[in-house]
């Protein structure tokens, strides 16, 4: 497998990778992003593409806080500056939202920077040769957060996985059904956000996909004893 020059250790990227739904409640979001956590959750996204600056500052300083006491991963969507306000962990970047090159530089050398690339091996490739920590891929099925996005078919997760030594995520209209197909597909993780938040139980929603990642115990051939 590639590895990028500019990345210094594997990211830590991997299993349930949830995104923060669109709250105007600060205590509402930090209560479903714990519940999320308590299911299984490894990884945060605070993604507001319609708040006020002044609400995402103090959204994203709560999270951030829950997830430092929780030990989870915290990502900033889009916005480095206000990942490097808050002490993110690191930001996640679309096709439009800058430079990898000038995040890595405001967010230092240690920093998770993930990029979204679609449909595209070619944009996984530039993204890694810049110093992507990881690369996501989707959305793989219809999605009622983005309907209108690009669709990827289930070969590029196999040949990323393949290809270069960053984790691989998925995307996209993510369900506990479909997420078993991801992952035997090349998928580390998993990014979702309705089928975790918008359930009854968050928690249980989460346990859901965490147990998705989990190995599966080796079924024993009928009539096998092991001895005693």
């Amino acid at each position: 497998m590639a590895a990028s020059a500019q990345t210094a250790a594997r990211s830590p990227i991997a299993g349930l990778y949830v995104l923060t739904p669109e709250l105007a409640d600060s205590g509402a979001l930090v209560a479903r992003v714990a519940a999320a956590i308590a299911g299984g959750a490894g990884v945060v996204q605070y993604r507001n593409k319609l708040g006020a600056a002044a609400l995402r500052r103090e959204q994203a300083h709560a999270v951030r806080a829950l997830c430092r006491a929780q030990r989870v991963i915290f990502i900033v969507n889009d916005d480095v500056d206000l990942a490097r306000e808050v002490a993110a962990d690191g930001v996640h970047l679309g096709q439009d939202d800058g430079e990898m090159t000038l995040a890595r530089q405001a967010l230092g050398e240690h920093a998770i920077i993930g990029a979204s690339c679609y449909d595209s091996l070619d944009a996984a490739e530039r993204a890694v040769a810049a110093g992507a920590s990881y690369i996501a891929f989707g959305s793989f099925f219809a999605s009622r957060v983005k309907p209108q996005a690009i669709r990827a078919p289930l070969s590029v997760l196999t040949t990323a996985k393949a290809r270069w030594d960053v984790p691989v995520v998925a995307i996209g209209g993510i369900t506990v059904a479909n997420a078993p197909t991801l992952i035997a597909a090349g998928a580390d993780a998993l990014a979702v956000i309705s089928a975790v938040f918008d359930e009854a139980d968050i928690a249980a929603a989460a346990e859901a996909f965490a147990l998705a990642f989990a190995p599966r115990a080796p079924v024993m051939p009928a009539g096998l004893r092991v001895a005693n």
